[in-house]
């Protein structure tokens, strides 16, 4: 839940917002590969696989008076996991939905996560589809699978944010996140907390339990 703090949030005042946001999407579209370049501005080829979920913050600053912070969970795409999605997006704000562009089956399985959501989350969440590995289109167009305006045609169907992304040179990822921190409910955050990281700062709290797969970036 967007978090509140006293009143008096206007007049010049800094505000401060937490959000839960959830990222679903098949195996290998790189759900954590976007998170890592999200979080840390970092990038690597071999990611290990996801197991379970992690669990990552980061800060953000819409304006110079206006803070939101992500509580982010990085949900495993094995099928082996699915029944464990609505441990995650349960009350969840909003979502990132991830396909690979490469991938045409990919976008099929992100359409039945936002179906799930549109029916079982929370009946405001914010979700945005996010088709990933635009650097590989980008040197070999022979490569894309799913057309742009087919994939934001169903975007704007289903009333969704979308962005084509890349999560190896950064492209879109930061404007991803932003844009859904815009349509939150920001009317509702309170005085900035100081404890919760400086401008643009980072927080890395957790890490999934147990041990991670060993394999390219299942993320």
């Amino acid at each position: 839940m967007a978090a509140r703090g006293p009143a008096g949030t206007r007049g010049g005042s800094t505000r401060f917002a937490q959000f839960k946001l959830v990222l679903l999407g098949e195996s290998a579209v790189g759900k954590s590969s976007l998170v890592l370049r999200f979080v840390k501005d970092q990038f690597d080829d071999f990611r290990e696989s996801t197991i379970g979920a992690a669990f990552l913050t980061q800060t953000i600053s819409l304006d110079d008076n206006t803070t939101v912070k992500f509580e982010i969970w990085d949900t495993a795409g094995q099928e082996r996991y699915k029944s464990l999605a609505p441990m995650y997006y349960r009350n969840a704000n909003c979502a990132v939905v991830v396909y690979d562009i490469t991938q045409a089956s990919s976008l099929d399985k992100a359409k039945q996560w936002v179906k799930e959501l549109q029916r079982q989350a929370n009946e405001n969440i914010i979700i945005a589809l996010a088709g990933n590995k635009l650097d590989l289109v980008t040197s070999h167009p022979d490569k894309r699978a799913i057309q742009t305006a087919d994939a934001e045609a169903y975007a704007r169907e289903a009333g969704l944010l979308f962005f084509e992304t890349s999560a190896k040179t950064s492209e879109n990822v930061r404007e991803l996140f932003t844009s859904i921190a815009k349509k939150l409910p920001l009317d509702q955050a309170g005085p900035r907390n100081p404890r919760a990281g400086g401008r643009g700062g980072v927080e890395l709290r957790s890490e999934t339990p147990g041990t991670n797969a060993n394999g390219p970036c299942a993320c």
